[in-house]
């Protein structure tokens, strides 16, 4: 019914989806094994957006998110001989594969997704001051 608050709505869901990558990548941020119990570390994940005709009017489009992706990098090797999930043998022999996750990266995402998600909230209420003066002027 109001294309633009439909816009702003799409991007507070979007922005939502990749705060919850982001914390879930810091929350992993030294796990060494999968979900599997394998001494696989966690791999980070990052959102895609893409834009969304079908969210808008008049040219104008929404946002949605088209995939939620898992980063295929090699994890930080760390030496340390008595640790239970040390690597055996191999080139990496006492060592300890932990998750690529930069905490500065990270932060710094989640510090533009919050202002991204301000925005859009900024964005609705200026549009629902908007229609509340269109109203007042035509009543």
């Amino acid at each position: 019914m109001f294309p633009a608050l439909d816009i702003s709505a799409s991007g507070l869901a979007a922005q939502r989806m990749r705060m919850q990558a982001i914390s879930s990548n810091i929350a992993n941020i030294s796990t060494t094994h999968n979900e599997d119990g394998r001494r696989v570390p966690y791999q980070p994940r990052f959102v895609v957006f893409q834009t969304d005709d079908g969210i808008g009017a008049h040219g104008a489009s929404g946002v949605s998110v088209s995939a939620v992706q898992t980063a295929d990098v090699e994890p930080l090797w760390r030496f340390q001989p008595n640790h239970p999930e040390r690597m055996k043998d191999g080139p990496h022999k006492d060592h300890v594969a932990y998750p690529n996750v930069n905490m500065m990266t990270e932060y710094t995402d989640a510090m533009e997704a919050a202002r991204a998600y301000e925005a859009n909230l900024g964005t609705m209420e200026i549009t629902k001051d908007l229609q509340r003066q269109t109203l007042r002027i035509l009543a």
